[in-house]
């Protein structure tokens, strides 16, 4: 049995991000003047997290952030980060490189909400949540296979299968609103860090909470775990895996936070 936590992050900003447009698959733009200070305001704030395992979406905007973050951090600078296409933005297909204004527009005409809405070319929510779904089952193998046997034993993070979400709800309740980058990694030796996009997680927020259970915060809403999240937005979760014949296995799963920009409050009020 292994419990480990996951910190997602989104990105910085980009001059597309900026001017409001449409970046999907298809627009590989690099970050902004803006979004690599964010980069480096996300990996001074994450800078004592030892992480085991990076991985991050292969487009630059994504790469380049999780770059920053490693660089800052006094643990893994250096450290390798696997890029995974799996963790690319949704793609918005015809909508690519346009104002989102435009998107809205398209999906007034068709009578739907803008975030149901696909246009041609671009990818349903549902196929973006089997792209996640594909890379939780990554993730879950690579974690539990490298870290499986240290993680056995109760002193190194694992949880006793028949209390893990009994402690994992009270550990919860302890996390304040606004708190420490280590928030929720108490008693925890394993830790992973994805850094994605923003209608990507999104989806894989939805999923986690929805079809895999995963407890939220204390006091948190539904409104607030699937909200837009900002340029370098940081979110916790933590797992608890046993592995089976089959694979490993969900045994418990808790939302720390979500959204979290502590690290860009001297960067907004310094502009």
């Amino acid at each position: 049995m292994l419990t480990f936590s996951l910190t997602l992050v989104r990105h910085g900003e980009t001059t597309y991000n900026r001017d409001k447009l449409l970046q999907g698959q298809g627009v590989d733009t690099s970050l902004s003047e803006t979004g690599s200070l964010q980069g480096d305001a996300a990996g001074r704030y994450l800078r004592d997290i030892a992480f085991n395992n990076v991985f991050a979406s292969n487009l630059q905007r994504a790469v380049q952030t999780a770059e920053l973050i490693l660089r800052n951090n006094t643990h893994c600078s250096g450290m390798e980060m696997v890029l995974e296409p799996l963790l690319r933005e949704r793609g918005f297909g015809v909508a690519e490189g346009r104002p989102k204004e435009h998107l809205k527009n398209m999906a007034n005409a068709a009578g739907q909400s803008c975030r149901d809405y696909t246009p041609p070319g671009g990818e349903t929510l549902g196929q973006v949540k089997l792209r996640f779904k594909k890379f939780l089952k990554v993730l879950f193998k690579q974690m539990l296979e490298e870290h499986g046997a240290s993680g056995s034993d109760a002193s190194d993070g694992a949880l006793a299968a028949g209390d893990a979400t009994k402690d994992m709800a009270a550990a919860a309740s302890d996390v304040p609103s606004v708190g420490a980058a280590d928030d929720g990694l108490q008693g925890l030796a394993f830790h992973a860090l994805v850094v994605s996009h923003g209608a990507y997680i999104r989806v894989a927020i939805g999923h986690l909470v929805e079809d895999l259970k995963c407890s939220l915060p204390a006091g948190v809403k539904m409104s607030h775990m699937i909200a837009p999240c900002p340029n370098t937005g940081i979110g916790r979760f933590v797992f608890t895996l046993s592995p089976s014949e089959s694979g490993p296995v969900l045994s418990a799963a808790r939302c720390v936070f979500t959204n979290r920009t502590n690290h860009l409050q001297k960067l907004t009020a310094a502009e």
